[in-house]
């Protein structure tokens, strides 16, 4: 009986050990539209995992699912996640919106983070960098060291943050060469190496010997590789395989900062849903480094622009600028609002094509 009894009461205090020691690990869970391994987009938030894995330790259990498609199947993969006892997820993709949010409503205690949506709840916080910022610098790169005068710009949906993205590059690029003509093929993903790659190529074959891309992959990089006198642009991550060339610079997306950040904010209760959008300033954007292969001059002029931006003394949407169908939009010295960049749909003046609905 006494032995029972003792048994009974260890194993008790051994399971109350063991729930308080869960109690004390954080479960931050990350769902991922690419392979963590895609050289770009993915691969960069999930170096933010292992960033939040580094600065805590034992404090917390990272988890993540990868290559989860938008749609149906991101509902069952944030539900699982929840299910299985995350603390805090972060949902990597705009087309995971409405699965974030509709989850969410189901798992109230539950912090969620979706990356670059607009849609918020009390436990969603949404949160995207100024990517646009690194376009400004590309464009002004691009437009100088074009020969062919035409720029091919892989995109992957027709949604804001690519608009405004091929909106930045364009404006940079025009005004250091009037002549210059913007190509843009749409390839309705975001991750694809061989539709990438193909687009890449077909924009070469059309002239192009500058080749932007907002899709996820490496592809376009090998594509330009095999061409010759084609200049490329990392896309999210650095892809510093491909320099010195055909990748002359990249966009670099740094979001280990703001995962640590949030996770230590679910850890003191002191988390909150907010609506993050930061850029070069804050360092969630970095350019990646200016190869010799561009010019000195021109490599100078892009670092005084990034610089500019970090200081705030310069927004890429300043104006004069007009929209596409030639109405007014900015006047000079004006900047473009958050509110109209968040939500916009609009070429500017002077590309041509229309954009896909």
């Amino acid at each position: 009986m006494k032995l029972t009894s003792f048994l009974t009461g260890a194993a008790m205090a051994l399971g109350l050990a063991t729930s308080a020691l869960a109690q004390d690990i954080t479960k931050v869970g990350f769902i991922y539209v690419g392979p963590i391994g895609d050289g770009g987009w993915t691969y960069e938030h999930d170096k933010g995992r292992l960033a939040v894995e580094e600065a805590f330790g034992d404090k917390v259990e990272t988890v993540y699912q990868e290559s989860v498609p938008e749609g149906a199947d991101a509902s069952r993969a944030i539900t699982q996640m929840a299910l299985q006892g995350a603390d805090l997820i972060f949902t990597t993709s705009f087309g995971y919106m409405d699965a974030t949010v509709g989850v969410a409503s189901k798992f109230p205690d539950v912090k969620f983070e979706h990356a670059t949506g607009y849609k918020t709840a009390p436990n969603v916080s949404v949160y995207s960098a100024r990517f646009y910022e690194g376009r400004a610098v590309q464009g002004h790169i691009a437009g100088k060291m074009t020969e062919t005068n035409i720029i091919g710009y892989i995109a992957s949906f027709p949604i804001p943050e690519v608009i405004r993205g091929i909106n930045s590059a364009y404006i940079h690029a025009k005004r250091v060469n009037p002549d210059v003509q913007f190509k843009v093929i749409w390839a309705y993903t975001w991750f694809n190496p061989a539709k990438e790659a193909d687009a890449a190529t077909a924009l070469i074959e059309q002239g192009a010997d500058v080749i932007l891309q907002h899709t996820d992959s490496t592809a376009p990089q090998a594509a330009a590789e095999k061409a010759e006198n084609v200049i490329t642009f990392g896309q999210a991550s650095d892809m510093s395989e491909y320099a010195p060339h055909p990748r002359v610079s990249s966009i670099i997306d740094n979001w280990a900062p703001y995962y640590i950040a949030r996770t230590q904010a679910v850890m003191d209760g002191s988390w909150e849903s907010v609506n993050t959008w930061d850029g070069i300033r804050e360092g969630m954007v970095g350019i990646g480094e200016i190869t010799d292969a561009v010019p000195a001059d021109v490599k100078a002029e892009a670092l005084a622009m990034k610089d500019a931006m970090a200081a705030g003394e310069y927004h890429p949407f300043t104006g004069p600028l007009k929209k596409q169908d030639g109405s007014d939009w900015l006047a000079e010295g004006e900047v473009a609002d958050d509110g109209t960049l968040a939500g916009m749909n609009f070429y500017v003046e002077g590309l041509e094509g229309d954009i896909p609905q």
